[in-house]
């Protein structure tokens, strides 16, 4: 193992997550929030049970080094490589030689970088970062386990998934983008839960369970993320930009948007443009 760790964002930070290429194994696991993430130059979402497996030599991160509100944790692994160019166990592995070389053609092969609704990974994550911190008597043993123990449940959700994509409710793929299409509008949540056909309770629970957010913070980000995108073009005004994304005001768009990002709107398009 080369490392173990968890991150947990209050805000949206800019620039703290470039895309990288390692010869390790990354296993990332999401508690809470929505993440978009590129692997391999495509974008993929994940959220709450969700896990991002990133082969070595794959690139990974995000659009301009985003990292979105909510927490992950992650284990980077270190995996030796074939002459046959699949990948197999390091030397830590308790796992027999078959074994390791099913389970590392099978890695090498996957299809989909996204495991989706796969909350043992976090339990198994929980207890590997509980044996590190607590060293005791067999620890290391016990990590090696709990490792061996990831990739074999990682595997075995593998073949079970259904199919690759989200095993998400399309409703709520179809609320983000009906939002995104009227962001100037003054969205209330019982409007948001009529567009799918749910009471605000109802909705309310659902949103929060996939988002770990309520109907308006989750609204609120869209509208960032959205703004994010508009700041980078300089012929539109940040005023033009407030409103159109659903501000009541610049103002109101400008200390939202540095509480969210740590920038102030026209900090964030000087530091893009300067970067360009």
């Amino acid at each position: 193992m080369l490392e173990l760790g968890m991150k947990k964002n209050g805000a949206m930070l800019l620039n703290t997550f470039p895309t990288t290429v390692t010869p390790c194994i990354r296993i990332y696991y999401i508690i809470e929030g929505k993440f978009e993430w590129r692997i391999n130059h495509q974008p993929y979402f994940f959220y709450p049970g969700d896990v991002a497996l990133i082969l070595p030599g794959v690139p990974f991160g995000s659009d301009n080094g985003t990292l979105e509100i909510g927490s992950f944790t992650w284990i980077h692994l270190d995996m030796q490589k074939l002459d046959n160019g699949y990948i197999i166990p390091g030397k830590w592995s308790g796992l027999s030689d078959s074994e390791a070389a099913t389970i590392g053609k099978m890695l090498s092969m996957t299809g989909s970088p996204v495991l989706s609704r796969f909350s043992e990974a976090g339990k198994i994550l929980k207890c590997i970062h509980t044996e590190l911190t607590g060293h005791e008597i067999g620890y290391q043993t016990r990590v090696n386990h709990q490792v061996d123990e990831l990739l074999i449940k990682m595997i075995r959700h593998m073949t079970q998934q259904v199919h690759p994509g989200r095993d998400f409710p399309q409703t709520f793929m179809r609320l983000e983008a009906l939002l995104r299409e009227d962001l100037s509008h003054q969205w209330t949540v019982e409007e948001m839960a009529a567009l799918v056909g749910l009471g605000t309770t109802l909705f309310t629970e659902k949103v929060k369970s996939y988002s770990g957010f309520s109907p308006i913070n989750y609204l609120i980000n869209i509208r960032i993320s959205e703004a994010i995108k508009l700041l980078k073009r300089p012929d539109i005004s940040v005023t033009d930009i407030a409103l159109d994304t659903g501000f009541y005001s610049s103002q109101h768009f400008a200390t939202t948007f540095k509480k969210l990002t740590g920038y102030r709107p026209s900090e964030f398009r000087k530091n893009h443009l300067s970067n360009e």
